[in-house]
């Protein structure tokens, strides 16, 4: 087979190879400053401008971020993560809702099957921390006790692309949780579905699990859509 010379944009394409694989890596981990210019252009053995194309293509990704006067820093342990916020972000919170529900379900069942019984403990301490907040009627503290407990089940599947993903949809998440909470939630504590979900992830009894998702997602649902209702017959 002939050989053909190499391009410049292939080059750069190795440069931002390589930079994503140190990050994705965790070796150049995220808030951390990467190398000065000179260093990566004696590292990689390419041009200045090859670097700085490459920097410039993981800028415009989401990975890294130009601070002027002070460096280059990790914004992002993946490009998944930034090209999803952007997305989120032209959502609505039906689409959101209906999001959440398909993760939170697979989250759910696979984490009936997979839990470690430290897991459970952890699941069931974040509940006492959700009545805790609604007792101190702290809306704030309920909310971050609630993202701390999806995440947590999250994490107790095994799945890291479905942490990954989920991780990245934290800013949206909390936007859906804020808009659909209803008060008397935080008056009674932690709502029976998210309980029973809890509660069939430690039975290991994963078509419960998901069923109490489903529970929690219409509710919110219901309440959103009764906003919508009375917003319009202002």
């Amino acid at each position: 087979m002939e050989l053909k010379q190499t391009t410049r944009s292939t080059l750069v394409e190795q440069v931002v190879s390589q930079m994503e694989s140190l990050i994705e890596s965790g070796q150049w981990p995220v808030g951390s400053r990467i190398p000065v210019e000179p260093e990566l252009v004696k590292q990689l053995g390419v041009s200045r401008n090859t670097v700085r194309e490459g920097v410039r293509a993981l800028i415009h990704a989401g990975l890294l971020t130009a601070r002027q006067g002070d460096g280059t820093y990790v914004r992002s342990s993946s490009s998944l993560g930034p090209a999803l916020v952007r997305r989120l972000r032209r959502s609505n919170a039906t689409e959101t809702l209906e999001v959440r529900c398909a993760l939170e379900q697979e989250a759910a069942r696979l984490a009936a099957m997979r839990r470690t019984p430290e897991e459970v403990e952890t699941f069931r301490s974040l509940l006492s921390a959700c009545d805790a907040a609604a007792a101190a009627q702290d809306i704030e503290g309920y909310i971050e006790a609630d993202l701390k407990l999806h995440h947590a089940i999250v994490r107790a599947t095994g799945n890291s692309v479905l942490i990954d993903l989920y991780e990245h949809m934290t800013d949206a998440l909390e936007s859906s949780i804020d808009q659909t909470l209803d008060l008397s939630v935080i008056v009674d504590g932690a709502s029976r579905s998210h309980c029973q979900m809890v509660d069939a992830i430690a039975a290991q009894d994963p078509v419960a699990a998901a069923e109490a998702v489903r529970r929690y997602i219409r509710e919110s649902l219901n309440l959103l859509q009764e906003d919508v209702r009375k917003e319009g017959s202002l």
